[in-house]
């Protein structure tokens, strides 16, 4: 049974969800004036917060489990610093295969200096809209990994989601540890739109 307040601010955030995503599409001209509303109070009432997504890989172990398994992305249509945090796992467009997604952990966002192990590479600053991912395998070298070592920094708009829960198997699932912020955020999410047998049902054995 979920509680009234959860019930409240999880009606909040999806009516701050719809408004904005309502408006960018009515800015990008897909959505009239008279169609704004409609689209408002649609997404509303039949839209989610989340969706579910297949993963597979070992570049993000022991967070997610190499022999794959279903996780549930919340949706991000406004990824600035407020909304994700340093610590998030994510959900971005794979920037050497724009059609394909990757899951990696949100490392740094702009205004971080960076630093290379090697002395000869001289450090540098996160410029606007940019961020750093990594890999969560520590056992992996950057081209296996394939994280910001690899292909340097991303812009925060190639992140299209978080990672906020993941289903290893029918018995093994749980949230996803992903910064202070973002799990108080994502808390009533989970309480309203998490379905384990859904999850289970989409996870391959």
């Amino acid at each position: 049974m979920v509680a009234l307040a959860t019930w409240l601010r999880y009606a909040a955030m999806k009516f701050e969800y719809s408004l904005y995503l309502s408006w960018k599409n009515y800015h990008i001209g897909q959505l009239s004036g008279k169609q704004f509303n409609d689209s408002v109070w649609k997404t509303f009432f039949q839209g989610r917060l989340t969706f579910l997504l297949w993963h597979k890989g070992e570049e993000m172990e022991p967070t997610l489990p190499a022999q794959g398994g279903s996780v549930l992305i919340r949706k991000m249509i406004n990824p600035v610093p407020t909304q994700v945090f340093v610590g998030d796992v994510i959900l971005m467009k794979d920037p050497e295969k724009p059609n394909d997604r990757l899951i990696r952990r949100l490392a740094a966002v702009e205004g971080y200096e960076m630093a290379s192990k090697d002395e000869k590479d001289e450090p540098f600053i996160l410029e606007n809209d940019q961020c750093w991912v990594l890999s969560d395998n520590e056992s992996l070298k950057p081209k296996e990994a394939r994280d910001s070592r690899l292909f340097g920094p991303v812009p925060m708009n190639d992140i299209l989601g978080r990672v906020i829960y993941a289903m290893r198997s029918a018995v093994d699932h749980g949230p996803v540890q992903n910064s202070y912020l973002a799990m108080n955020q994502d808390s009533s999410v989970l309480a309203v739109e998490l379905d384990v047998d859904e999850m289970a049902k989409n996870t391959k054995t």
